[in-house]
């Protein structure tokens, strides 16, 4: 996991031209953005950095952080101060009880803020501390420029986001199994009634995956959604956005016509080092996960190692052995470090160490004599 934290992070420090790539559609929005959801690369921002009020989207971070701080099967009992909270509701009453994963549902399907404010209250006890942990988490995920003040988005003073921020929390939650089986879901049943997403994508566009709408007259219409064919996964967020559904069928449309979605560096790539002094005469050195990126379809991929000129046995399996980069018509698009992938043990019989062996070698050379790498007993 920290080799792949260190390929993304360095993905993201890598120069990105097609940010704003040609061809790309306008819309509707007052703010918005669509990133590869792996690497979070962006593919079209329109003022993605300025705050703004994003209502019921807020609840994209009122999900993760109960899936990652309770257990779905316990009970909540509902009280007053949850009962009756104002806008989009699941109309709970006081007495009743559901469980955490019932209100997650009701909470993302259709947007209760009473669900909101009873996942809140059970979570932290009050809405003030829950607000504490939506902010802890934010800061976890590099969201710098958000701030919330409540589980619901209810306009609210300091309360704001931005659409990088959000798309950066969508690409997070997606990765997350249970947020993602939710967010996905067209319907579910609880208790008596049948809930129904409000993401009218999931039903009309070819690959949406998730995620949450929201609205409030101030805010206007905000949604964030992710949508997925093949191997190319993407999140799109629009804040005020009069014409949004529109807004997120072009965009994807967009992308997914004009970019491939490939293993830049596949885990499978692999490479000979010579190796002095083992069983065999090589071992093979390759970087074990994927990197994945977004190309134009004729971008031709090429790549430069830093390998040694040989290796020394024994070697064990994991060792880093150097560097390979990744070029797209000769530009730097990826760097991963390159890893030993099996045991090379030394000859049977040999029992110098690799630095006897290459100081033998290093004298050899200084008198004149043979270069010898692979030395006897």
């Amino acid at each position: 996991m920290r080799k792949l934290a260190f390929l993304l992070a360095f993905a993201a420090l890598l120069p990105q031209p097609r940010a704003l790539a040609g061809g790309a559609p306008d819309c509707s929005a007052r703010s918005a953005i669509l990133v590869h959801l792996d690497s979070g690369e962006t593919l079209y921002e329109k003022n993605a950095d300025a705050k703004m009020l994003i209502a019921s989207t807020t609840k994209i971070m009122t999900a993760i952080v109960v899936i990652e701080s309770c257990e779905p099967g316990d009970t909540v009992k509902i009280d007053s101060r949850s009962a009756g909270v104002e806008g989009s509701s699941m109309y709970l009453k006081a007495g009743e009880s559901y469980t955490v994963e019932e209100l997650l549902y009701g909470l993302m399907l259709v947007s209760g803020n009473d669900a909101a404010t009873a996942l809140a209250l059970h979570t932290a006890g009050s809405i003030e501390d829950f607000a504490a942990l939506m902010n802890e988490k934010a800061r976890k995920l590099g969201m710098s420029s958000s701030s919330f003040k409540n589980p619901h988005g209810l306009d609210e003073e300091g309360h704001y986001s931005t659409a990088r921020d959000m798309a950066a929390l969508a690409a997070y939650c997606m990765k997350n199994p249970d947020f993602a089986k939710i967010a996905s879901s067209k319907s579910r049943r609880v208790g008596d009634a049948v809930l129904y997403n409000h993401n009218k994508l999931l039903g009309s566009y070819d690959g949406c995956t998730g995620l949450k709408t929201g609205y409030t007259r101030a805010a206007g219409r905000t949604l964030v959604s992710s949508a997925e064919r093949g191997d190319a996964a993407y999140v799109c967020v629009t804040l005020c956005a009069p014409n949004d559904w529109e807004d997120h069928r072009r965009l994807y449309d967009w992308a997914f016509s004009s970019f491939r979605c490939e293993a830049v560096i596949p885990a499978e790539l692999s490479f000979e080092v010579p190796l002095v002094s083992g069983e065999a005469a090589g071992v093979r050195a390759g970087p074990g996960e994927s990197v994945r990126l977004i190309l134009p379809p004729e971008a031709e991929i090429s790549y430069e190692t830093e390998l040694p000129p040989f290796a020394f046995a024994p070697i064990a399996a994991g060792e880093r052995a150097g560097l390979v980069r990744a070029f797209a018509d000769g530009e730097l698009i990826a760097e991963a470090e390159l890893f030993y992938l099996g045991d090379a043990p030394l000859r049977q019989g040999l029992a110098l160490t690799a630095a006897q062996r290459l100081r033998r070698a290093v004298c050899g050379a200084a008198r004149g004599g043979p270069y010898y790498l692979v030395v006897d007993r």
